[in-house]
């Protein structure tokens, strides 16, 4: 029970820090040292009426002791006007909630796509270092160095710690939830505690901008995406959405997922998020409507101009009009290094009984397939083509 705790105050206590003392390094030190004096004390005395609150005051008090044992009062002068806490203020809660703020200068332009995406885990995901390196298959002193590098940039750079001006807003809240979005796809694949982070920070967004219809969409989306996590695979193999044991699917996730997407839609969303929500609701119907998924896949195709997407709507169209239309489609597009391109086209020509075309689209999907259970699976569709 603290741990969860601990992840959800982590990012609001975190935030509200950055903004008090406007030193990255120095805020997390100070959430860290609170976090661990909690985990002292809350056992023994009991929990505190308002844990964010405890939190906040007490890291706020390491922070400013810690300056004054450091002789760096003349550099932080502004502390000197902020009188101590004491333990009676523990309950206080008028604390701003500042998230949104460290959000925007984690996914700040200036810094590289790999350091926001990192960043945006530590501060606001309330993953450690280690975990990150992890996922991202990288010693931890290299993430590491990879964090400190950008906590630097921040610093050196000058990076506001603000919400940008409303004339840009939209296109750093693009940046922002393609960095969640990003977070989430390098955890569907298996690492359960990204994905989940992701899913905090959409909970996150949602909740401090919940005028914005693609940030519900988006959460939306990942909602309804991970509810299929646990029937995504049986005994190590990869299983198709076809096939997938519904029992397994996680009802509760599904119920947020359509319930983010009814705001958005209630909002008039029709961005991107909001459309690929749309789709992964319709495909987790008992029956597929296949030709309102091929329409909306259309639309994505609109707004993105992804040949990926365009990848997806072919087979969609295949499901309505049948496979010969779908390969047509797939043959109009240039994906070759592009692994499901390779399946999804002998899939195809399975369907259409050119089992010699299919077998070396299956061949050329598995050399470039990236993990086992994928691997398997193509093995199998091969056998199924003959030898």
């Amino acid at each position: 029970m603290l741990e969860q705790v601990f992840r959800d105050e982590w990012g609001r206590v975190l935030a509200g820090l950055v903004g008090f003392l406007g030193d990255f390094d120095l805020a997390e030190d100070a959430a860290q040292e609170a976090f661990a004096i909690a985990a002292q004390r809350w056992p023994r005395d009991g929990w505190p009426a308002n844990p964010g609150a405890w939190l906040t005051i007490t890291a706020r008090n390491r922070a400013i002791d810690r300056l004054r044992r450091d002789r760096r009062l003349a550099e932080k002068t502004r502390l000197l006007e902020v009188p101590e806490a004491v333990e009676d203020e523990m309950e206080e809660t008028g604390f701003p909630d500042e998230r949104l703020e460290l959000i925007f200068t984690c996914c700040h332009p200036s810094l590289a796509l790999e350091a926001q995406v990192a960043l945006t885990l530590r501060a606001l995901g309330g993953l450690t270092t280690e975990e990150i390196a992890r996922a991202f298959l990288v010693p931890e002193e290299t993430m590491k160095r990879r964090l400190s590098r950008a906590k630097r940039k921040i610093r050196d750079a000058g990076i506001p710690f603000a919400i940008p001006a409303e004339h840009v807003l939209p296109q750093r809240l693009a940046a922002v939830l393609a960095v969640v979005y990003l977070v989430f796809n390098e955890g569907y694949g298996g690492r359960v505690d990204l994905a989940a982070g992701a899913i905090r920070l959409g909970a996150a967004l949602a909740e401090l901008m919940p005028d914005e219809p693609e940030v519900h969409g988006l959460n939306a989306l990942m909602l309804l995406d991970d509810a299929r996590r646990d029937a995504r695979f049986a005994d190590g193999e990869l299983v198709l959405l076809a096939d997938q044991d519904r029992s397994r699917w996680d009802t509760a996730k599904t119920a947020q997922g359509r319930e983010a997407l009814d705001r958005a839609l209630a909002l008039r969303g029709r961005g991107a998020y909001v459309v690929q929500a749309a789709i992964a609701s319709l495909h987790m119907e008992e029956r597929r409507d296949w030709p309102e998924i091929a329409g909306l896949y259309g639309e994505l195709v609109r707004q993105t101009g992804s040949p990926v997407v365009e990848l997806n709507r072919a087979i969609a169209v295949a499901e309505v009009d049948g496979p010969e239309t779908g390969l047509a489609l797939v043959d109009r597009l240039d994906l070759d290094g592009y692994q499901y391109f390779h399946s999804t086209r002998a899939d195809l020509l399975r369907r259409l009984d050119r089992a010699d075309e299919a077998r070396k689209e299956y061949e050329r999907a598995l050399e470039l397939a990236h993990t086992e259970p994928e691997r398997r699976f193509l093995q199998r569709r091969l056998a199924s083509v003959g030898a």
